[in-house]
């Protein structure tokens, strides 16, 4: 069983990357954004409880997102292999409780792959995805005031899995293939493999 994180700004390609790494180490892939985007056009209770963060650019309580993330965890045999987070955790207490909860599971979280892309490089990428995808959320004052709740509240978790020894900082800009193969060597170096 291997779990990881995918971890990096909005736009920093932890989706691409992420299909990539489900491929190759066969893992379940759990993208709480496709999550919350899932209950959010179904207009579920939660749907309609996480648009009203969302919508602003903010995030949704931690214990909603641990809850939905450990009913997931429990109801699906395809985890058993190994998950990849993919937009969790965004903060500190969110990390602590992910590694409790995969503490409970007798696992644990082995490596959290930082994806690293420059602001500017993001925000053209967040507004080609939005043209090209409709995605109401990629637009420019709202790519803003992600990146800005980014800064303040998820990046402070690079230092936080720098100091679980965790975390493999990936320069995420450049060629796609590139980028996965990088993060391949720093997985299996990690893993020792």
């Amino acid at each position: 069983m291997v779990n990881l994180v995918i971890f990096g700004a909005p736009g920093s390609g932890k989706g691409t990357q992420s299909e990539l790494l489900i491929d190759k180490y066969g893992l379940y892939h759990i993208s709480t954004g496709e999550v919350l985007r899932k209950h959010i056009a179904e207009g579920s209770e939660l749907g309609i409880i996480a648009d009203s963060f969302i919508s602003k650019g903010h995030l949704i309580p931690d214990d909603l997102m641990i809850s939905i993330l450990a009913d997931l965890l429990d109801s699906n045999p395809d985890t058993a292999n190994g998950v990849i987070f993919d937009g969790f955790p965004r903060t500190i207490n969110q990390a602590k409780e992910l590694k409790e909860m995969l503490k409970k599971r007798g696992s644990e979280l082995h490596a959290v792959i930082g994806l690293e892309v420059d602001d500017d490089e993001l925000i053209n990428r967040l507004i080609m995805r939005g043209k090209a995808s409709g995605r109401s959320d990629d637009n420019l004052e709202t790519i803003k005031q992600r990146l800005n709740v980014y800064h303040s509240q998820t990046s402070p978790l690079r230092d936080f899995y720098i100091t679980e020894n965790k975390y493999l900082s990936i320069n995420g800009s450049g060629d796609v293939n590139d980028i996965f193969n990088n993060i391949c060597l720093a997985v299996n170096h990690k893993l020792n493999r």
